[in-house]
């Protein structure tokens, strides 16, 4: 399902791919979109809304998006921040019960793999 730069990327609706963020900017590939391709090998796909609760979460199980790494441009996570996360991580914490909302539009299909699409809507957030 991970699709070429050519074809316009979906989502897990089976709608266009909507943004996710510009500030901070986010995606694999920093367009703001949750895009995918081959180089991809965490599958940053589901853009979710940060809250406290995920960012520790993610740091104790080994990922801080909550400190930030200038000499990598990347700004340090916040709640209330929107972010491409791998799709494998958003399971473990849906698992853990403390998955974050997610923004169904901007969370592209090669998430389906990973994540049931029922769990997604769960946590969607309203429109």
């Amino acid at each position: 399902m991970i699709q070429k730069a050519t074809q316009k990327a979906r989502n897990v609706l089976g709608g266009e791919l909507a943004t996710c963020s510009k500030k901070p900017l986010t995606g694999f590939l920093r367009t703001g979109c949750c895009e995918t391709g081959p180089d991809d090998f965490g599958v940053h796909t589901v853009c979710a809304l940060m809250t406290a609760e995920f960012l520790d979460f993610s740091r104790r199980a080994g990922n801080d998006l909550s400190t930030p790494m200038p000499e990598y441009g990347f700004p340090g996570l916040k709640p209330g921040d929107k972010w491409c996360l791998c799709a494998a991580r958003w399971r473990e914490a849906f698992e853990a019960g403390c998955a974050p909302r997610v923004d169904l539009a901007a969370t592209h299909e090669a998430t389906l793999e990973i994540v049931r699409l029922e769990d997604l809507k769960k946590h969607a957030i309203a429109s």
